[in-house]
């Protein structure tokens, strides 16, 4: 379960809607239960494929509007914590969609290289090599003087979401 809040939180956020999500994410994985092929991947990434369903619906049906960041107190330095959490944020809203799906379901749902080449039908190295390219457009970006301009790539490949 923590690895599907975590995928659903770090593409949505925290909170009731990532928890909405996540409950939608299960419901559906007990009632298509019989469609699961142990031959054709594993349980978690079977329910990350169902809740990125999920979050491409929830992002789908909301309207776009500008995201505001939850404020939470944090231990340590929370005025620097707070700043540094706001540009993350902003410079990973700035990728191209493939970059933060894989982002997401690196660090988020913490599959993997091999698992989400499972998911994604992508070789465990392309994989690799796509995390290796957007950690160094994130990490650039966060370097440069307006952090949260990222100059994105064009997408090399859609991703596919199974309904």
């Amino acid at each position: 379960m923590a690895t599907v809040y975590g995928y659903v939180a770090y593409r949505i956020g925290g909170g009731p809607d990532a928890e909405d999500v996540t409950s939608d994410t299960f419901e559906r994985a007990f009632r298509y239960r019989k469609r699961f092929d142990l031959r054709r991947g594993d349980a978690a990434a079977w329910l990350i494929s169902i809740a990125r369903s999920r979050v491409a619906e929830y992002f789908s049906s909301r309207p776009t509007t500008v995201s505001e960041i939850p404020e939470r107190a944090t231990p340590g330095e929370l005025a620097s914590d707070s700043a540094d959490r706001l540009d993350l944020r902003a410079a990973v809203t700035h990728l191209n969609e493939r970059d933060r799906e894989l982002i997401a379901l690196r660090y988020g749902a913490d599959l993997t290289a091999r698992q989400i080449g499972e998911l994604l039908d992508m070789k465990t190295n392309a994989v690799e090599v796509a995390l290796h390219r957007a950690l160094d457009t994130l990490r650039n970006a966060l370097e440069s003087p307006n952090s949260g301009e990222v100059t994105a790539r064009t997408d090399p490949w859609p991703l596919r979401v199974e309904k």
